[in-house]
């Protein structure tokens, strides 16, 4: 699987023209049909889609990827901003059912939500600290917030930040889509994946 930009024209356009490379072996990737059918939710679970992935091939070692876009996380029906905001009120203090009410969102996927991201914390927050001092210009310590979780949402938006600073064509990119990009989607996976950050598979 590799996270890519949320523009699927552009996605074909990478494809056609070899702007993606496998996560494997470098190597040119090429389309290769297409996934399942799935159901996303944008937020206030109000706007339902029905995404299919697009699924591409490396033309020197054959193996497949899908092409997941970056406001989508692995096997999550809801889109990586609306996970981002339930954590984030987390972070504020808000209980698992008043962050669910905040995002118009089941209960019990936001308890969910919390205890996978609490339990890796210390690990988000390791991999974007560090790639917030690799991006940035001028890194500056990030100070505790206050719990291990607030302080991987700090590390998570400070890489955010250096990323859109270096590269400001990513603008409009939110911090949480970079952040699905930085851990190929796997954010809130069972075991996550972090990867370097490739800004122009997202612009």
């Amino acid at each position: 699987m590799l996270t890519v930009g949320n523009d699927a024209g552009r996605v074909e356009r990478m494809l056609e023209e070899g702007g993606l490379s496998c996560p494997d072996c470098g190597g040119r990737l090429a389309g290769w049909g297409r996934g399942r059918r799935r159901q996303v939710f944008g937020p206030g679970r109000r706007a339902r889609q029905v995404v299919r992935p697009r699924r591409s091939r490396c033309t020197a070692c054959r193996v497949t990827h899908m092409l997941l876009p970056a406001r989508l996380l692995l096997r999550r029906m809801d889109e990586a901003a609306v996970a981002g905001a339930a954590l984030a009120a987390a972070a504020h203090g808000l209980g698992h059912r008043r962050a669910a009410r905040e995002v118009g969102v089941p209960e019990d996927t936001v308890r969910g939500w919390l205890r996978r991201a609490a339990g890796r914390a210390g690990q988000v927050r390791e991999v974007f600290t560090r790639l917030a001092a690799e991006l940035s210009a001028d890194p500056v310590p990030l100070e505790p917030a206050g719990s291990p979780l607030a302080d991987a949402l700090v590390a998570v938006a400070a890489a955010a930040a250096a990323a859109t600073a270096r590269w400001p064509e990513l603008f409009m990119v939110s911090p949480w889509e970079i952040a699905s990009a930085v851990t190929n989607a796997t954010l809130l996976a069972p075991v996550m994946a972090a990867r370097a950050f490739n800004a122009s598979s997202l612009s």
